[in-house]
Order: structure tokens, then sequence, then C-alpha cells
């Protein structure tokens, strides 16, 4: 898979990604990392909560923070 971005722009660069929010392939120069948190609630016990990462190009990154 190629980086959506790259096509766009006339190279072909290989995808390492993909955004979390469109679908589209991501190369390293334009994939957009943030940390989110993740809370899990169990059946029995205290609810856990974790960092997860989340992938997105660079259009949805400027759209979620945005918003």
């Amino acid at each position: 898979m190629h980086c959506l971005d790259c096509h766009a722009q006339g190279t072909a660069t290989t995808a390492v990604g993909v955004c979390h929010d469109c679908g589209a392939g991501v190369c390293t120069g334009h994939a957009r990392v943030t940390d989110r948190s993740v809370r899990r609630d169990p059946v029995v016990g205290a609810p856990h909560e974790a960092v997860a990462r989340t992938v997105r190009c660079p259009q949805c990154a400027t759209a979620s923070t945005a918003a």
C-alpha cells in the first residue's frame, strides 16, 4: 500500500500505517501519531486506564483538533 498524500503529490511512498478516521494509507512523513486514554471496566475489580496510540492522516488530524 502507498501513502495517499504522497500519491496526490506524484510520488509513491510505502505506507506504514492507516488513518484511524478515514482509512487512508500514511507514510512516516504524513502520519500524525497521538496518545489517547483507553478505559477498561472489568466485571470484577477496579477500572483500568491505559495510554494507546492513534494514527491519523494530516487532514483528519487537523479536523480532530479543530473539533
